[in-house]
């Protein structure tokens, strides 16, 4: 091997060892007894302690629901508005460029502009600390990235796929849902896991619009940090948790964005 080649493998080894260090250091946080945290050595004791009394003390295990049933709930709500509008975009060119400029626009607004008028009409409708209010409001946020989303993967497809089918005797609908949902499936199976993680991750309106008995992970996180300090070992076991889903649907969406590459061909 050349000189080269080893120091090309070296500074790969080096940059693997910097961005796996910080997980590692998390993990090893939350397997050491709470007293030794913040003890510099690299593993001193084992312990289970911090995620046993986080979810005895601290009913992390709700919380982990709360999260799972609001993101699920947001992206099986807001996929099948962000297909149809996707679609119309991109085929039927539905409202023009202004439309799709709207569409844009409200992902330039910064949650905290619409933190205290969501708060004020959740409260009149009485949709505070529920569920389902949670999951209106994620779906509501996130449609529109998915929106666009999905109108690339949209565009990608080939007209004449529908043209074929309409020809055929298909109506407009038959040909979306039996020739174009099936083809764009990779891009919908990438939408779903991308709004699943941003549902995941949200933290403003979950503290805003949620409670002790709906909070979600994010929130039950941030209430670790007491007048006594940050529990450290409790917030490193939570994050810990929390990471799972989103390093299992990063590995689902990998095959599937590859997958979404082969969009387009017509023989």
């Amino acid at each position: 091997m050349s000189r080269a080649s080893l120091l090309r493998h070296a500074a790969l080894v080096a940059i693997c060892l910097v961005v796996a260090l910080p997980i590692f250091w998390l993990l090893r946080t939350s397997l050491v007894p709470p007293e030794l945290s913040y003890d510099p050595r690299i593993w001193p004791e084992f312990s289970t302690e911090n995620y046993r009394t986080l979810f005895a003390g601290n009913g992390f295990g709700r919380n982990y629901l709360n999260s799972i049933i609001v993101a699920l709930g947001s992206v099986l709500l807001a996929t099948p508005l962000a297909a149809l509008t996707g679609y119309a975009f991109a085929r039927f060119r539905t409202g023009g460029k202004a439309a799709r400029f709207a569409v844009l626009a409200t992902q330039m607004l910064p949650p905290v502009a619409l933190a205290l008028p969501t708060f004020m009409i959740y409260r009149e409708l009485g949709l505070t600390n529920s569920l389902t209010g949670l999951v209106i409001v994620y779906a509501v946020v996130n449609l529109p990235f998915l929106t666009w989303i999905l109108m690339g993967f949209f565009e990608g497809i080939p007209a004449d796929l529908e043209e074929a089918a309409i020809t055929d005797g298909a109506t407009n609908w038959q040909a979306f849902l039996l020739v174009v949902l099936p083809v764009a499936r990779p891009g919908i199976a990438a939408a779903v896991v991308l709004g699943f993680i941003l549902a995941w991750n949200e933290f403003l309106f979950a503290l805003i619009l949620s409670g002790p008995s709906t909070a979600t992970v994010p929130v039950a996180l941030a209430a670790l940090q007491t007048s006594n300090g940050v529990e450290i070992g409790k917030v490193a076991a939570g994050v810990a948790l929390a990471i799972v889903p989103l390093m299992v649907v990063s590995r689902f969406i990998q095959k599937y964005l590859v997958r979404g590459l082969s969009f387009g061909g017509v023989s």
